[in-house]
Formats: C-alpha cells, structure tokens, sequence
C-alpha cells in the first residue's frame, strides 16, 4: 500500500495544484467587476422620455444647467464637476411622499458626508412657491447640509425640461404652467461623466440601500 502512494505521489501533487488553479481562475471569473448601465433614452420607458430624443443609443449625458439653491447661490454643472451625485424631484408643499423621500434623501446625505465625491442634488418643481427663502426654511427643518446638498429653484419649465430630456424622471408632458406640479418618485444616480446609472424609488428602504450600494460600487470605476 506505501509502495502504491509513493508511486502516485507525484501525480497527486501535480493534480493538486491544478485544481487548484482552476478553482482559482473560476473564483475570479465569478467576481469579476460588472460596471453599472449607462442608462440611455431608448432604454427607459417611453413615458419618461421627451419625444424628440426617445430615439437616442448613446451620448446621452445631463445637460449644463443653471439654478438658484437655498443660500441664493446660483448652482451649475460645474458645481457637480467630477462627482457622483444623485438627484431628485420634489417639492417644499407636498403632503404625500415628498416627506418620505426627503427623510431617504437625509439618510444617504448621512453615509456620504464625509466622501468628498458624493453629493445630492433636489429641483423644485413649484418655484413659484419654493422661493430661495421657503427652500432655506426647508433646509433648516430637514438637516440639510449646504455643503453636500442643493435644493435649487428656477424657471419652471428649465427644470421641467431637465426632468423629462436629462433626467428621464417625468411621466406627463404638461405645460410648465403654475398648477402643473413636475412630480416623480425616483432617484437618480449621476456618474462623474454626467451619465445616468441607476434609478430607485426615493419611498422605499430596499431601494434607497441598493442606491448606496450602488453609489459604492460606482466609486470602483474610479478605482480601478
């Protein structure tokens, strides 16, 4: 019987480190690093998309912009050079679920406070009533962090027209007018080239806990 394994010794070690082997390469193949999409216009409902670019592939990225936050600073692209950033919909009036997605929103404000890469971003679609001074008030309520997060009004149907050709974020064409309320549910993840990565239901927890992981392992792109 010792005669037998010292024969087959040789062949046993050398069939070790190949399994070995194998099982390695099949552990990195499984764990390989699969970026998040890059949303594009053709790939989202038609319902949330401008008609005049429900067609488009590719390039799609969110358009400069130029608002006014709750401290009467003007906010631009710029401001969002080079981050991450999820932005959002809402208004300071609204009884239903602006109150459920502001109270998430504060909760993702609390993991990133301290990435420097991270921000928020929420777009008023009432400015008639979310004047630079009702959106302080509202910062103030909320616990928002003026250095991580803009709540920003402006002209109506600017905003209007970042939800439905940017953002991709609004069922109703509407006119833009006083009583036309702008409204969505969603989050959306912005990468660091202005590209769409993900949308989530700013109501529900299983949604906002996808959204921060998501956001972490967007930062890897940046990693790697």
């Amino acid at each position: 019987m010792l005669s037998f394994f010292k024969e087959y010794k040789t062949f046993a070690i050398v069939f070790g480190v190949i399994s070995v082997i194998i099982i390695a390469i099949i552990y990195n193949t499984l764990n390989v690093y699969q970026p998040l999409p890059i949303y594009q216009p053709n790939m989202v409902s038609t319902e949330l998309v401008d008609s005049t670019i429900q067609y488009k592939k590719k390039y799609h990225k969110i358009a400069d912009f130029s608002f006014t936050n709750q401290n009467g600073k003007t906010v631009t692209q710029k401001d969002y050079e080079n981050k991450i950033y999820v932005a959002d919909f809402f208004f300071t009036t609204c009884p239903t679920i602006c109150p459920i997605m502001t109270k998430n929103m504060t909760s993702i404000q609390k993991e990133i406070l301290n990435d420097d890469d991270v921000m928020l971003l929420s777009h008023s679609v009432t400015p008639e009533i979310d004047t630079v001074a009702q959106l302080k008030r509202y910062a103030i309520a909320k616990g928002v962090d003026d250095t991580k997060w803009n709540l920003v009004t402006g002209d109506k149907k600017e905003i209007y027209k970042m939800a439905r050709k940017s953002y991709l974020a609004v069922k109703d064409n509407g006119d833009g007018g006083p009583f036309d309320m702008v409204h969505t549910e969603n989050f959306m993840l912005i990468d660091k080239k202005r590209q769409i990565r993900g949308f989530y239901d700013g109501t529900k927890p299983e949604d906002i806990k996808k959204l921060l992981n998501d956001i972490s392992h967007l930062r890897k792109e940046y990693n790697n």
